[in-house]
This record gives C-alpha cells, sequence and structure tokens, in this order.
C-alpha cells in the first residue's frame, strides 16, 4: 500500500498511533524522539517507540471537555453529566456507560418500572436518547418513530411533554421494495446540548406515497418547534459528481453523527437493494443549513446503512459501505472509509480498507455494511488504534487508523460467526483484555458455550489478532452496549431479545456469564424492533418498542 501512495506523488503523514513528522513509510528509528499527535480529543500526544514505530496515546484526564459539550471518560468521548446524545454513547460507537453503583451482584434486580407510562405513534427503530435538564430543567427520554413522530418524554413518569410530527410516513406499498411499514424515522437521531437542538431524518410524503422526501429536520429540545431554516430537502439540495439523490430508493437507517458544527446523515438503499440507490453521507452545516454537501460511492449500491451510522474521532468521520453492483474496480463499496469534514474522500489507500475478495462479496451480498466501525485502541498491541469492521461473512477485521490500508491491507482478519453478522457492535476493555462484542452465532466458541452473542478479545500482540472470549444466549436480534462502574470494572454486556423473547439480558463482560436473565412475567419489554440497542441514564435502562418506551430499575 505505501508503493501505491509513493507513485501517487503523496508524502503521507502519520496520523494517530504515527509520528507527526514521519512518513507512513519511515523506519521504525526514524520516530526515535519524535512527538506523536492525539488520536482523538480524549488522547493527549505520546511518544514514538523506536522499537516498533508506534506512538503511545495516553488518556486525557476524565472529565476534560473534548467538543460538542461532550467529556472525556476512560479515553472515549461522552455526554456530561448523565446525557446520552448520540447513538451508542459517543462517536466511537463503542457504547460503554459509566454507573458506579451498578455492579454485576445488583444487575440481577433489574425490573420494568411499573411508574413509567411511555406510550408514543409508531415503532421505535433507532436509539432511543436521554437529556438532562430539558423543558423546564426536567430530564427527558427523546423518542423517534416509524410515524415520524418525535417525543420528549418525562424522564421520571414517561409522560409526553412534547410531541412534534414531521409529516406523514411512506406506506411499504409506495415503496419499490422494503421491510419497514410504514417508513418514517429509522436511524437514530443526535442531540446538540449546547444549542438544545435535536436533529432528526424523516421520510416523509405530501401525497400518500407518490411523492418521497427525506427531510432533515432541527428541533427544539425544550418544546419539539422546527428550528428556522429547516428542514433540508436532501433530494433537492445535494448531488455528487453528477450523482442524484433520490429519496425513493434510498433509506436512512443509521445514526447520525454532529462533528465541528456539520450534521452527518448516512443513506443507504431498502431491504431487497431495488432501484439505482448509492452509499450517501450529506453533511450539513448547523448553521448554514442552506448549503450542504455530500459524497456517495462511484457504483450503484454501497449503501452505508449500519445501524451505528458515522462514527468519528472527533475529526475524521468513519463509515461502512455495503455492496455494490457492477463494479469491475474497486468504486467505495464493501469498505471501510475515513472521510474528512464536508465531507469528502482523499480516495488515498491510508483512508480505506476493502476486503482483497469485494468482488466475491458484492456478488454473494456478504458486505461489511451492516455493521457501523468501532474505534478501538488496545493497550500493548502493534498498532494500538484500530479501526474495527464486521462482515456479513461472518468475519471480524482489524484496520491500522493511521493508516487503513487499502484493499487487502487489514492488519488482522479472522472468522468469528457461523453466520452474517449485522447490528451495532460494542468495544470495552477490562482487566482482562480488550473486547468486541456483537449479535452473531460465534463460530469458536468455549467448550460448553454457544449462543446468538459473541465476545471476541482483540490480542495486545504484535499484530494484534482475535480469539473468541464467551458465547451467550440473547434470544434475538438486539444490538449490544455496555456497563462498568468505572470505565473497565464489573463489566456487563446487555442486549435485547429483539424480536425473539422480548426481554432484557445481561452478561458477565469477561465470561459470558448471566447476570441478569430477563426477569419475570411483568419484564416482556413488548416488541424490540431488530438491532435496537438500550440505553442507561442516571440508573435505570430504556429501550424503544413498538408504541411504547420501556425503563428498567433495580
Amino acid at each position: 500500500m505505501i508503493t501505491s501512495a509513493k507513485a501517487l506523488g503523496v508524502t503521507l503523514l502519520l496520523f494517530g498511533s504515527g509520528c507527526t513528522s514521519c512518513s507512513r513509510s519511515a523506519v521504525a528509528s526514524n520516530c526515535a524522539g519524535v512527538v506523536c499527535s492525539a488520536i482523538d480529543s480524549c488522547h493527549v500526544a505520546g511518544t514514538c517507540t523506536p522499537q516498533t514505530g508506534q506512538c503511545s496515546n495516553p488518556t486525557r484526564a476524565d472529565g476534560s471537555p473534548c467538543g460538542n459539550g461532550l467529556v472525556c471518560s476512560s479515553g472515549a468521548c461522552v455526554a456530561a453529566g448523565g446525557s446520552v446524545l448520540q447513538h451508542h454513547n459517543g462517536a466511537q460507537r463503542v457504547g460503554v456507560y459509566i454507573d458506579s453503583s451498578l455492579t454485576q451482584a445488583s444487575a440481577a434486580t433489574f425490573h420494568v418500572d411499573p411508574t413509567f407510562q411511555a406510550t408514543v405513534a409508531g415503532a421505535v427503530y433507532g436509539q432511543v436518547l436521554y437529556f438532562v435538564g430539558g423543558p423546564g430543567g426536567r430530564d427527558v427520554v427523546i423518542a423517534a418513530t416509524e410515524q415520524n413522530n418525535v417525543v420528549a418524554l418525562d424522564a421520571s413518569s414517561g409522560a409526553a411533554i412534547w410531541t412534534q410530527i414531521l409529516g406523514s410516513p411512506v406506506p411499504l406499498s409506495a415503496l419499490p421494495c422494503g421491510n419497514i411499514d410504514p417508513l418514517g424515522i429509522t436511524g437514530t437521531p443526535i442531540i446538540d446540548s449546547s444549542a438544545r437542538r435535536v436533529y432528526v431524518d424523516a421520510m416523509t410524503t405530501p401525497d400518500g406515497g407518490t411523492t418521497k422526501k427525506h427531510l432533515v429536520f432541527a428541533l427544539s429540545i425544550d418544546d419539539g418547534s422546527v428550528v428556522p431554516g429547516w428542514p433540508v430537502d436532501v433530494s433537492a439540495a445535494v448531488t455528487f459528481q453528477g450523482t442524484a439523490f433520490d429519496s425513493s430508493v434510498q433509506n436512512e437507517r443509521g445514526a447520525l453523527a454532529l462533528v465541528g458544527g456539520t450534521l452527518y446523515v448516512p443513506y443507504g438503499g431498502h431491504y431487497g437493494d431495488c432501484g439505482t440507490y448509492h452509499g450517501w453521507v450529506v453533511g450539513i452545516p448547523v448553521a448554514n443549513p442552506s448549503s450542504p454537501a455530500a459524497w456517495a460511492t462511484g457504483a450503484p449500491g454501497g449503501g452505508a446503512w449500519a445501524p451505528s451510522g458515522v462514527a468519528s474521532d472527533g475529526s475524521s468521520l468513519y463509515v461502512a459501505t455495503g455492496n455494490t453492483f457492477g463494479a469491475t474496480t474497486w468504486q467505495g463499496g464493501e469498505a471501510l472509509l475515513r472521510l474528512s469534514a464536508g465531507p469528502s474522500f482523499s480516495g488515498l489507500t491510508a483512508d480505506y480498507f476493502a476486503p482483497s475478495n469485494w468482488m466475491a462479496l458484492d456478488s454473494g451480498d456478504t458486505d461489511l455494511g451492516g455493521t457501523g466501525p468501532l474505534l478501538v485502541d488496545v493497550p500493548g498491541a502493534t498498532p494500538s488504534s484500530l479501526l474495527v469492521g464486521l462482515g456479513k461473512d461472518g468475519k471480524i477485521y482489524l484496520a491500522d487508523r493511521s493508516n487503513l490500508g487499502g484493499v487487502g491491507g487489514q492488519v488482522a482478519v479472522v472468522p468469528v460467526a457461523t453466520g452474517v453478522i449485522i447490528n451495532a457492535a460494542a468495544s470495552y476493555t477490562t482487566a482482562l483484555g480488550t473486547y468486541v462484542v456483537f449479535k452473531g452465532n460465534g463460530s469458536s466458541c468455549p467448550a460448553g458455550q454457544s449462543g446468538d452473542l459473541t465476545a471476541v478479545r482483540i490480542t495486545a500482540t504484535s499484530p494484534p489478532g482475535v480469539a473468541t472470549a464467551w458465547c451467550a444466549a440473547q434470544n434475538g436480534l438486539g444490538s449490544p452496549m455496555v456497563t462498568t462502574t468505572d470505565g473497565s470494572s464489573q463489566a456487563i454486556v446487555w442486549s435485547l431479545g429483539a424480536e425473539g423473547d422480548e426481554r432484557l439480558h445481561g452478561f458477565d463482560g469477561d465470561t459470558g456469564q448471566v447476570v441478569y436473565a430477563g426477569g419475570g412475567p411483568s419484564d416482556v419489554l413488548g416488541t424490540v424492533r431488530r438491532y435496537h440497542t438500550p440505553i442507561l441514564a442516571k440508573g435505570r435502562i430504556f429501550v424503544g418498542a413498538d408504541g411504547a418506551v420501556r425503563a428498567l430499575v433495580r
């Protein structure tokens, strides 16, 4: 990969784990004594190790501000004061929450809170959000539904404080294909705490389905009113290199991101891959929504459809793309991509990874697009700053964040599941190592273990490897999150039996042993939609379901 970069006449500086004044092709000795750059806003500049050519990545102190009203916690940028502002509680999409009182022993007492009565109109596919100090100082849970309802619920009682209806959703009968009926709001919104706004994409129709529009809204967190200058009609506002955005064949399933004052919205196709859709990332400057920009895959297909959507290290964006159609040269699909602000894509091998068999993955619809990238740091590994992807081919892919490597340039690729992997995975570090956990049937489970939730450990080696740590049964299609007492201790993996037993399940993060078995007869959650993930806020776990939001308490 380095050779191809040199052929382009480009001097590539190391980002993250590399030295600020070393080229990517520099040998390890060139890094001696050179100060390295911080890999993101929750790390500080380390030093380059002469023996390896890699930089240390010290974390900033917990509580340090890291932008958009967030603070650092164990190296991750998360909401301050208990708010959950975005998917998986942070832009790295690792899904870790901290509650000093939530131990593995105390987890067994969780149950549905009968005093929290929250009803909403429609199915909740995206993760719910939690905002501390909402209207009138009250904490609120934000839920968005396929009926295009956005609701602010009193976090104590579940009563609706405000409801905003963003137009009529599109019936499935009016779509060229799909499996959501009706289609309204699917992707997880995001909250800008400093501006007190929630941003959301809604699929709408003014005429019963003949006309279809993706509209991106900014709503006041205080009363749900639409902020002046919004919504943005995506079809009318963006093109990319002559390619028009066609709302009728694009779906917005991935979580939104907010980086550097720009809102980023990912798009893929509908279930069934109908029409000439593309993978899109649309960037909307929140201070000037009339001037959006966009990037799209060169070939048709290549949807950016993973539930976790757009990840970020605070400056760059990371997305996973799916299978393209008819491509004989790589044109953006089957990949983990790094985009810069705007968004824009350099096309350099340092800024993308695609498997060497990407054409076969295209042909088999076994793409990387079903699970979004995770930004994972593995102490002691070389390289230690990784971008992690999971494919419908049942494999995990590790890429070096300082140089993603281009086609076939992975650090490691390992089969970890017997079937497809589609979910929003999570990652966490304990005293025993760094893990990635995902919904999928493990292919190398320890003796006596099996199930549809698998945790793998990334080894602190050079290069890092992958070994299955444990397998367990979550009995459904939910996506995991993780709680710890301090960022690493008492780790519990939580997931949902979505479209299965419809219960919450909790597992020891190191062993997979059950710590919460789903509760009793009154703890069934209702119909929870696939890939939904729970959140933790102020000691309670919240879950969206069809027509309701549930709270679980100890």
